[in-house]
């Protein structure tokens, strides 16, 4: 899953803007994934989720310390979703693997009990019945149960652990954390340009000062050279 682009990153900002932008954009894009991801058949959509949790979970490894505790909090959650979504991930690479290995060896007890037969005219059950692999048939039925049974249950995890996350507002305080940093630093730029406004205002004033005075001293000058003539 190819991650969003994070807009209005400025390499001149502080660290804590730039990072609640990154946060506000993967906490979205994590809550984004949940709806699909709670269907127990959106293999694809929790595996996304899995890494949507990863991005958010190193970000916050990163800069957790802009946000407070609920960067705290949020960061042990992300880890306990991505281990979760990891294992039900597991399942389902292991499932098709199990499926392809199981046909592979059907396959060849199929060529095995055909080279048995020879040239008889039909195939004698018997023969089948002894087929190389028969004995694993059993083992792999209870493997697939195994995953099965335990995806389900690391499903019903998942689906508690977010429902949880979202009811104690885990993603809500800390999308408020980032947008308090982001305001901050707005009303900071608003007061340096307030101060950037009043110090070249207090520039031109000085340079004014400067130049009035300069015309009165000539004016005293002419003066004092008029009153000169006079006497």
């Amino acid at each position: 899953m190819k991650a969003r682009k994070v807009k209005k990153l400025d390499p001149a900002g502080s660290l804590a803007e730039n990072a609640a932008r990154i946060v506000l954009v993967r906490v979205d894009e994590l809550r984004s994934l949940a709806g699909d991801a709670l269907d127990p058949e959106s293999s694809d959509t929790q595996h996304a989720m899995r890494i949507a949790a990863k991005r958010l979970r190193y970000v916050l490894e990163a800069t957790g310390f802009c946000f407070g505790r609920p960067a705290a909090t949020a960061k042990r959650r992300t880890k306990e979703l991505q281990d979760l979504l990891g294992e039900i991930h597991d399942c389902d690479v292991m499932l098709p693997r199990l499926a392809r290995h199981r046909r592979k060896l059907r396959l060849a007890d199929a060529d095995s009990v055909r080279s048995r037969a020879g040239d008889d005219p039909d195939l004698e059950p018997k023969l089948a019945a002894r087929a190389p692999h028969r004995t694993a048939y059993r083992g792999l039925d209870v493997l697939e149960v195994y995953l099965r049974a335990r995806r389900a249950l690391l499903h019903d995890r998942f689906t508690e652990l977010w429902k949880e996350s979202e009811e104690r507002g885990v993603w809500g305080l800390l999308v408020r954390a980032a947008d308090r940093e982001i305001a901050r630093a707005a009303e900071m730029r608003r007061a340096a340009e307030r101060a950037e406004r009043a110090r070249l205002a207090l520039e031109d004033a000085e340079q004014e000062r400067l130049v009035a005075a300069e015309r009165a001293a000539r004016a005293a000058a002419e003066l004092a050279e008029a009153e000169a003539d006079v006497t």
